[in-house]
Order: structure tokens, then C-alpha cells, then sequence
């Protein structure tokens, strides 16, 4: 089985990371950037289109 993962961009730091989208929370939930603490909703986290729409594969 091949793991999904999607890009995550914080908007405030600039940090890049993956996460499973299956371990993220509902797209309208806040969410936290891990280096910098900045808090917004996930969809302000996509990096792009597809990461988006993976997300809501899962959900």
C-alpha cells in the first residue's frame, strides 16, 4: 500500500514540511505550525491545489 502525504507551508515562518492527510485534522479546524506556533486554518497551511484536494480524499 503506498502512503499519501501532502506539503504543508506555513505562512508566517516559511516552513516546509509532509504529513499524512489522514492525520490531519478537518480542513476548517485551526491548525499550529510546529516551528513557530502560528495558528490559522489548515487550508492556509496547502502548498498547493492537490494537497488540498488529497486532504479532502480523506475526510
Amino acid at each position: 500500500m503506498v502512503e499519501a502525504f501532502v506539503r504543508l507551508h506555513c505562512p508566517e515562518c516559511a516552513k516546509d514540511w509532509e504529513d499524512s492527510p489522514s492525520d490531519l485534522p478537518d480542513l476548517r479546524t485551526n491548525y499550529s505550525c510546529g516551528n513557530c506556533h502560528a495558528t490559522r486554518r489548515l487550508t492556509e497551511f496547502m502548498r498547493t491545489e492537490r494537497d488540498l484536494e488529497a486532504v479532502k480524499q480523506f475526510q
